[in-house]
């Protein structure tokens, strides 16, 4: 039981979250975000870009960097894949 609270999410559930992120600040359903299309093609300006940046550093407890590349949803998965904090497996309590 406490392994699966360890697990680190696969990229799905990565993409999952993200989508819903995006879909949330921009009140779309999270199905309609595409993995590669331009954040801007949603109509997210500057703050609501601060606003998805802001809620992913939160949950991934992750700094995003002003220097990053990130205009897709596929770019915060990668970013994301790559920079979060790793979790130790430990044995499971008897």
């Amino acid at each position: 039981m406490i392994e699966a609270l360890n697990k680190p999410k696969t990229d799905a559930a990565v993409l999952k979250e993200v989508k819903l992120i995006v879909g949330r600040i921009k009140g779309l359903h999270y199905t309609r975000v595409a993995n590669n299309k331009g954040l801007w093609e949603y109509g997210l300006d500057i703050v609501d870009l601060v606003d998805v940046i802001l809620a992913i550093e939160q949950k991934y407890n992750i700094i995003i960097p002003d220097d990053v590349p990130v205009y897709t949803v596929n770019d915060f998965v990668a970013y994301i894949q790559l920079n979060r904090p790793q979790v130790e497996h430990q044995p499971a309590a008897m």
